[in-house]
């Protein structure tokens, strides 16, 4: 027998041995498929072969604990509590990042008193527009532009003409469905000017394709925002909203309301305390049929007159006509209520309105009517918006009360009115605003409340 075939023989004993081996020093290794592979070569086997044992897997069952904090979460499925943290939720229009943003937000936060009634304020309206800008897939920030617009006053009313919590000036109201007559403006119509305005800032936004640019047009007007963009891509220049030159009010404007939004976003971190506003119903609407005393309305919903007036701030007069085609709103938890008393009244067939309608006469005078009628003359033009303008012919219809027409003068001081000559504005040069200090209006002009009605030269009228 050669040589070689003895040796062979040997070596193959000699490896099955170290094989054998190696497998005794791995616990938990085999046959299975987590096996190690034999080494192979000549020589001693590898020293990872000869590796302690490997620690014991943790149990499952004890906790495993972090000490870095948990990653806060929004959860969407369930909805929040508190009407602010919905709005938050819903954020998503781009944040400006400009020093006027800073500047607004200093002039807000240094008047916590203003900022307290604004938001008191708008407690009746919030959910209803948030809910509004839900419904068309719109960001919800924008339920705050009414308090850059009118600080949540249905009744405000700027030199421009320009009225409600949306500030809607007659021109583009029209545009947008809204009567305005001498009975009703449903400018400050709650529900009809939120739908108008939220239709209004769809198309403007439609035709930008922008959001601060949209804003821009809701202030400066579509037009004019769009002849800025040409002018600036003519120039080669950007058309962003910062980059545009434009009136100072408009300037300020996005501002403003990203000032409010970083507020509303973080309270505790600028030190204001924002009382939480529960996420449901403030008010429900009832549909009604023919003319109606304010003050009836009032007393079948069991709340004070200013509350429905707040609520209903369309209306200028003590009745509301069926043509202006409204529905009642009334809180939420007073609709029923509203309902049952009502079926009470009718079936007493007892009227709805204790006002009557007074054609006059050819060469009747108003004295003479309101003598009539047991009210002072500067009542009577109180109650149907009557101005040195308004031409008295024959079978002009006057408002008169009637024998159970109770308390219609407090009634008819508290009424909103819309004043002959909105208030004069006062023009401010772009770029003599100081910081710290509101922009004189531009644009749309400066926004008073409407209760103020000293009459005042009619500026020239701003479009939009």
């Amino acid at each position: 027998m050669s040589l070689f075939r003895r040796v062979i023989p040997s070596f193959l004993l000699f490896l099955l041995s170290a094989v054998a081996h190696a497998e005794q020093a791995l616990p938990g290794t085999g046959a299975g498929p987590l096996a190690s592979p034999p080494a192979l070569g000549f020589g001693p086997a590898p020293q990872t072969l000869a590796q302690p044992a490997l620690p014991p897997l943790p149990d499952p069952s004890q906790e495993v604990k972090d000490e870095l904090p948990p990653m806060p979460t929004i959860d969407l499925t369930t909805p929040p509590d508190d009407l602010w943290q919905r709005m938050r939720n819903g954020f998503s229009m781009p944040d400006l990042n400009s020093p006027l943003v800073a500047d607004r937000q200093a002039w807000y936060l240094n008047r916590p008193d203003l900022l307290k009634r604004i938001f008191e304020r708008s407690r009746r309206y919030l959910y209803h527009i948030v809910e509004e800008l839900e419904k068309r897939g719109m960001p919800t920030e924008l339920a705050l532009l009414p308090v850059v617009e009118s600080s949540f006053n249905p009744l405000a009313y700027s030199s421009a003409r320009a009225l409600g919590m949306w500030q809607f000036i007659p021109a583009t109201g029209k545009t947008y469905k809204l009567q305005q007559n001498a009975w009703f403006d449903q400018r400050r119509d709650i529900v009809a000017s939120t739908s108008a305005a939220l239709d209004y800032l769809q198309t403007i936004y439609e035709m930008h394709g922008d959001w601060h640019l949209a804003l821009a047009s809701y202030n400066w007007g579509e037009n004019a925002v769009g002849r800025a963009v040409a002018k600036n891509q003519a120039k080669g220049l950007p058309t962003d909203y910062l980059s545009l030159k434009m009136p100072t009010e408009t300037a300020y404007y996005v501002p403003k309301l990203q000032a409010i939004k970083n507020i509303i976003a973080q309270p505790q971190l600028f030190g204001i305390n924002l009382d939480p506003i529960p996420n449901r119903p403030y008010f429900g609407t009832v549909e009604r049929s023919g003319n109606m005393d304010i003050a009836l309305a009032a007393r079948l919903a069991e709340i004070p007159v200013d509350e429905f007036i707040a609520l209903n701030p369309a209306y200028s007069r003590p009745v509301m006509p069926d043509a202006a085609n409204s529905p009642l709103v009334l809180p939420a938890d007073k609709v029923q209520t509203f309902l049952a008393n009502l079926q009470h009244h009718e079936a007493q067939d007892r009227p709805l309105s204790a006002w009557h309608t007074h054609n006059m006469k050819p060469g009747e005078k108003l004295d003479a009517v309101a003598k009539r009628y047991g009210i002072s003359v500067a009542r009577l033009k109180q109650l149907n918006g009557i101005n040195a303008k308004t031409k008295l012919t024959s079978g002009y219809a006057l408002l008169v009360p009637g024998k159970d027409a109770v308390g219609q003068d407090s009634l008819a001081a508290r009424l909103p009115q819309t004043p002959a000559s909105p208030p004069k504005a006062v023009k401010a040069k772009p770029g003599k605003t100081k910081p710290g200090k509101a922009a004189k209006p531009v644009a749309r002009g400066k926004t008073v409340n409407v209760t103020i009605r000293k009459p005042a030269p009619k500026p020239k009228p701003k479009k939009r």
